[in-house]
């Protein structure tokens, strides 16, 4: 869930390495920037995740890239450059809309803190992190995506047009019945894009809309929860629209959120058991089998909005990286009057099998 929002993808990465101390319920903080854009290496788990929707000369593209941070408790008393006491992992995709195809890769990196011998940073300063040739930089006020993968690249530049949306109560996000499952948790929504993607040797000048989630955590994923469902729709309005769920292996919701903000209102967010989702229209898989809820209904107290998939075929096979199997990819809003007021991101996470951490 720009756990995505839930906890997200990188939640996934919780367990990996060492032994794990039980997790306790995170403070109340006041967040400061530009330090908390940048890395908490004492935490868990973290990740930086970039969605959006651009155009060029009538085509229509939807991107993804997110960084995660993992860190290896039992690593971090070791001295050597060689120690990985995080790893990092990097995702990221194209949605070319009219050629109904998905483009994705991924890499992984360990992270020691000592520059001379790793292949991935993460600054502690502001947002600049780092796996090889990947980058998401903050630069005079802008982000900078920088991505080179077999069959595509991008680069993009990111500029605000509003303020940061603090997630949950000023940026303390619920995220599970126990107290525990919980993180920090800003967002971006409606930054303005342009820059460039590349597609099979063919440059695309392009301009758009994109959003920007940044959490971190200690928690692990509730033992009852299989997966997730989120969503984060810039509207055409300026409005920005979160929601969430995390799901049982019966279908159940255990715990649900988000958050919806008018560009002339204030912020309001959703309590728990305010949101429902519904799903309408199902695809499955030809490479995996998985089946997947690709429209849903997804009731909040904002509206009651339909979100359809622009392309069905938009699951990511991370299983070199992230270990998962998952389904993100651009989507379209409607309102409850049936009319198109925006696009942006839906994920899907534990349907060809439960998250195991």
């Amino acid at each position: 869930m720009h756990a995505p929002n839930p906890l997200r993808r990188a939640l996934l990465l919780s367990g990996l390495g060492g032994t794990l101390l039980p997790a306790q319920a995170l403070p109340p903080a006041q967040l400061r920037f530009p330090r908390d854009l940048g890395s908490h290496p004492d935490f868990r788990t973290e990740w930086w995740y970039v969605t959006g929707h651009a155009t060029a000369g009538g085509r229509e593209f939807g991107f993804q890239v997110t960084f995660f941070r993992s860190r290896i408790d039992s690593t971090q008393a070791m001295t050597s450059g060689f120690a990985a006491k995080h790893l990092v992992f990097a995702h990221a995709a194209i949605t070319d809309v009219q050629g109904k195809k998905l483009w994705h890769d991924q890499r992984t990196a360990r992270m020691s803190g000592q520059a001379s011998t790793d292949l991935a940073s993460a600054s502690e300063a502001d947002t600049a992190i780092a796996l090889r040739d990947w980058s998401l930089v903050r630069q005079n006020g802008r982000y900078l995506a920088t991505v080179r993968a077999a069959d595509f690249s991008l680069q993009l530049q990111f500029s605000e047009t509003q303020a940061m949306v603090l997630q949950g109560d000023q940026g303390l996000s619920r995220k599970g019945p126990d107290a525990a499952q919980a993180s920090y948790y800003y967002s971006l929504p409606q930054l303005q894009v342009q820059g460039a993607l590349t597609l099979q040797g063919q440059r695309h000048t392009v301009t758009g809309s994109a959003w920007l989630d940044h959490e971190w955590s200690q928690a692990l994923l509730d033992t009852r929860a299989v997966g997730w469902d989120w969503i984060g729709m810039n509207l055409s309005d300026g409005s920005a629209l979160t929601a969430y769920r995390l799901r049982t292996a019966t279908g159940d919701t255990l715990w649900d959120g988000g958050s919806f903000r008018h560009p002339r209102s204030r912020l309001f967010v959703f309590q728990q058991g305010e949101v429902i989702f519904k799903p309408q229209r199902f695809w499955t898989s030809p490479a995996t089998g998985t089946r997947y809820p690709v429209k849903w209904l997804v009731r909040t107290p904002a509206d009651f909005y339909t979100v359809e998939a622009v392309v069905d075929a938009q699951e990511l096979d991370s299983r070199a990286s992230t270990g998962a199997i998952y389904w993100e990819g651009l989507s379209r809003l409607y309102d409850s009057n049936g009319q198109h007021v925006g696009q942006g991101y839906l994920e899907m996470t534990g349907y060809g099998q439960a998250l195991r951490l």
